[in-house]
C-alpha cells in the first residue's frame, strides 16, 4: 500500500537524508541561508544564464552522427531541450561537494588528461586502457535523452556518446558476467567532495548493473553533450547515462569497470538501502519514503513556475525496456 506524500519535495529532501543531516551539522541555520538553498533549488539563476547560457569555447566540438528526429526514434524526443545553462550549473556530483553548483564552481581542479579506464573481472580481455584507445574504437553519435532525478527534478539533454553494449562487447565478457559494477575516480587532492569530514559516502561512488540492462541499445556511455565535450561538471571524460533509471545510476567519471557473477553493491544501496534501491527505475508509483515520484520539476524553472509535470513510468521508455523486468514486483525490486 502506497503512502500519498506531498508532491512539493521539502528542502531537507532535496538529497538524501543521511548527507543532509550531516551538512546541518556545519551549516548555520539563519533565514538568509534558507532562502539561498530555497533559491538554489529552483535550478536557474539569472547569474548562471548570463555566465553559462552556451557551451564554453574551450570545450572541444566533437565529430557524431546526429540524432534522426523522428518522435518513433527512441534515441529522440520532441520535448524542449533543458538549456546549456541549467545542465552545467545544476547537478549532483558529491565528489565536488552536495550543493547543486558545488560541481560547477570546483570541478575545474579535476585532471582528465589522461584518462584510463581498467577493466577486470569476469572478461577474457581485462587491462588497463586509454581513453583514447576506447573512443578510436566506438564512433559517437547523438542521442537526446530525458533525464529524471530522484530528487523529482528532471532535464532533456542532447548527449554525444556511444553505445554502452558496444564497448563492454569489446572487453569480452564470459558466460559468468552476469553483472557489472562501474567505478568513479578518487582523486581526493582535486575533489574537494572526497575530502570533506562530513562525507556519508564510502569512496569510490560504485554503481552497477545487470548485464541484460547493461547491454540494452538505450544504455550510453556519454562523453559530451551539447555537441562539445562533456563538461567536468558533468562526468567528463565518461560517465554513464541510463535514461529510464533515476540519474544516481548514471555513474560519472568511470575509471574502472567490473564483471562478475553476483549483483555487486552500490554506493547509495549501501548508504540508505530502504531509499535507493539496486535497480531504481523511474515508477510513479513507488514513493520515495520522504516524498512522492509521481510528479517532477523540469528544468527549467523556478520557485513561482516550478514547470510540474506527471512522472511517467521507466521515464517514458517503458516500451523498450518493460521485457527486461517482466515477472518482478517493481515494488520489492525497486
Amino acid at each position: 500500500m502506497l503512502i500519498t506524500k506531498p508532491n512539493d519535495v521539502l528542502s531537507s529532501e532535496i538529497t538524501p537524508e543521511s548527507v543532509y543531516l550531516n551538512r546541518r551539522k556545519f551549516v548555520g541555520a539563519s533565514g538568509s541561508l534558507l532562502l539561498g538553498g530555497a533559491l538554489a533549488a529552483c535550478g536557474k539563476t539569472e547569474q548562471a544564464e548570463a555566465k553559462v547560457s552556451e557551451p564554453p569555447s574551450d570545450l572541444a566540438a566533437l565529430e557524431f552522427s546526429a540524432v534522426k528526429k523522428d518522435a518513433a526514434n527512441p534515441f529522440y524526443t520532441t520535448e524542449a531541450l533543458t538549456p546549456y545553462a541549467d545542465v552545467a550549473r545544476y547537478n549532483n556530483f558529491y565528489e565536488f561537494g552536495t550543493g547543486k553548483d558545488d560541481p560547477y564552481k570546483y570541478a575545474s581542479a579535476l585532471t582528465t588528461n589522461p584518462w584510463q579506464v581498467k577493466v577486470d573481472g569476469e572478461v577474457a580481455k581485462p587491462g588497463t586502457y586509454n581513453l583514447e584507445d576506447i573512443l578510436a574504437k566506438n564512433p559517437l553519435e547523438e542521442r537526446i535523452y530525458r533525464l529524471r532525478c530522484v530528487e523529482a527534478w528532471s532535464m532533456v539533454i542532447p548527449w554525444v556518446g556511444f553505445p554502452l553494449g558496444a564497448m563492454l562487447q569489446q572487453f569480452e565478457p564470459t558466460s559468468d558476467a552476469k553483472y557489472v559494477k562501474f567505478e568513479t575516480l578518487v582523486r581526493k587532492e582535486e575533489m574537494r567532495g572526497q575530502r570533506s569530514f562530513s562525507s556519508t559516502i564510502d569512496w569510490p561512488y560504485e554503481e552497477g548493473l545487470r548485464m541484460d540492462e547493461a547491454m540494452h541499445p538505450l544504455s550510453f556511455m556519454a562523453t559530451g553533450l551539447y555537441g562539445r565535450e562533456i563538461p567536468k561538471q558533468n562526468g567528463a571524460p565518461l560517465r554513464l547515462v541510463m535514461p529510464w533509471k533515476y540519474g544516481f545510476k548514471s555513474i560519472k567519471s568511470i575509471v574502472r569497470i567490473s564483471f562478475s557473477k553476483r549483483q555487486p553493491a552500490t554506493s547509495w544501496q549501501q548508504i540508505a538501502p530502504h531509499e535507493y534501491g539496486f535497480y531504481a527505475n523511474v515508477n510513479p508509483e513507488v514513493d520515495h519514503p520522504r516524498w512522492s515520484q509521481a510528479s517532477e520539476r523540469r528544468l527549467p524553472s523556478s520557485l513561482f513556475e516550478p514547470n510540474r509535470i506527471e512522472t511517467r513510468l521507466f521515464n517514458g521508455y517503458a516500451e523498450q525496456v518493460a521485457g527486461l523486468y517482466s515477472g518482478m514486483n517493481l515494488v520489492r525490486y525497486y
